[in-house]
């Protein structure tokens, strides 16, 4: 099976798909952006805060469901500023939890591969009893990043697909 991307930066009018969530929903002070840069590739960064018991940044995205049936495999093309990220997806967008698996970014350009099967279920930073992802489809895909420390971060993403 041919690999399926999910998305491609060189499209600027998709940008208003990806939507930003910091901590300050819920009274933090983190603040994050999501931009494509000169070199069609999309960046998501920021400044992480524990204050007012905040933490974390993410950004998402939304689509028509995909159907994942044959794929395994997540592949991120991304350089990251030696932070750990979480990649986070959603079955259906109305879902309350993510499945989540963080990663390590090294400072270079890293092709990253996540299992769809080690995707584990979440809500709120909470591990869910619940199986690890095994659905046939996703609605959504996004990047958080919450370390438990005041830190700045920048994610760039050249390509995400299925394989």
């Amino acid at each position: 099976m041919s690999p399926l991307e999910i998305f491609n930066f060189r499209n600027t009018k998709e940008l208003d798909s990806w939507e930003v969530t910091d901590d300050v929903v819920m009274g933090g002070k983190s603040n994050s952006r999501f931009s494509i840069n000169s070199e069609r590739k999309g960046v998501f960064q920021g400044k992480v805060s524990t204050e007012n018991n905040g933490g974390f940044s993410s950004v998402r995205y939304r689509f028509n469901p995909i159907r994942v049936e044959g794929f395994s495999v997540v592949k991120l093309k991304a350089k990251g500023d030696n932070q750990r990220f979480q990649f986070r997806l959603k079955e259906k967008q109305s879902d309350d939890h993510s499945y989540i698996q963080y990663f390590e970014t090294n400072g270079n350009w890293q092709e990253i591969e996540i299992e769809l099967n080690n995707l584990y279920p979440t809500y709120r930073g909470n591990k869910l009893d619940k199986p690890n992802f095994n659905g046939n489809y996703i609605e959504e895909i996004g990047f958080l990043i919450g370390n438990n420390k005041n830190e700045k971060f920048r994610l760039e993403i050249d390509s995400i697909y299925l394989i």
